[in-house]
């Protein structure tokens, strides 16, 4: 099994990247944190693996940090959860996110995600809730406040500007971080000149 990929970006594509590792060209599908991560084309690249074997195809998932991988095979043990569908959830959600919503239930902001219904939701809650792993602990912060609704304001709006929303809630998340104005307005102003220097 293939668990870890090093060489020269050859091709990038939404979602779908190939690397080039001496004359080899291995065709990796990444989700979009990912596809953000990595350099332009002839850079240097290296991601973990996850190797999916099934009796047609073997499909390589690639992934910039552990957290991401570790989400990813967590998410497929899932019943009724694909490699697909738990790609489309990491791309729809910082993994920070994703364990903090798992572990809140926070049903709105997993059905948020495309492709994730309700059930889907509740699944992910019910079957993931006490085995996320361990690294995240350190690097996830405190769900908002109960009546906080100005982050999903603020990505509400940038998703109606056309903003990616993992590169929007990534941005909102730094501001809010620091920000000293719970008002809307000023911290719209500050993400979009945050978004604009990324």
């Amino acid at each position: 099994m293939i668990a870890h990929l090093a060489g020269t970006l050859l091709d990038k594509q939404v979602q779908r990247l190939v690397v080039d590792v001496g004359g080899v060209g291995y065709d990796v599908q990444v989700p979009l944190s990912t596809f953000y991560a990595v350099g332009d084309v002839g850079a240097p690249v290296a991601l973990r693996i996850h190797t999916h074997v099934r009796e047609d195809a073997l499909q390589l998932f690639g992934f910039a940090t552990p957290l991401e991988l570790s989400l990813f095979e967590r998410l497929i043990s899932v019943s009724g959860i694909g490699p697909k569908v738990a790609l489309s959830v990491l791309s729809g959600i910082e993994p920070e996110g994703l364990v903090r919503a798992i572990r809140s239930a926070d049903l709105g902001r997993l059905t948020s995600i495309p492709g994730v219904g309700r059930k889907t939701a509740e699944r992910l809650i019910l079957e993931l809730k006490d085995r996320l792993p361990k690294m995240a602990d350190a690097s996830v912060p405190e769900a908002p406040a109960p009546g906080d609704d100005l982050r999903g304001d603020v990505l509400s709006a940038l998703a109606n500007l056309g903003y990616q929303h993992a590169a929007a809630e990534r941005s909102v998340d730094r501001v809010l971080a620091k920000a000293e104005s719970r008002e809307f307005e000023p911290v719209l102003r500050a993400v979009l000149k945050d978004l604009a220097r990324a």
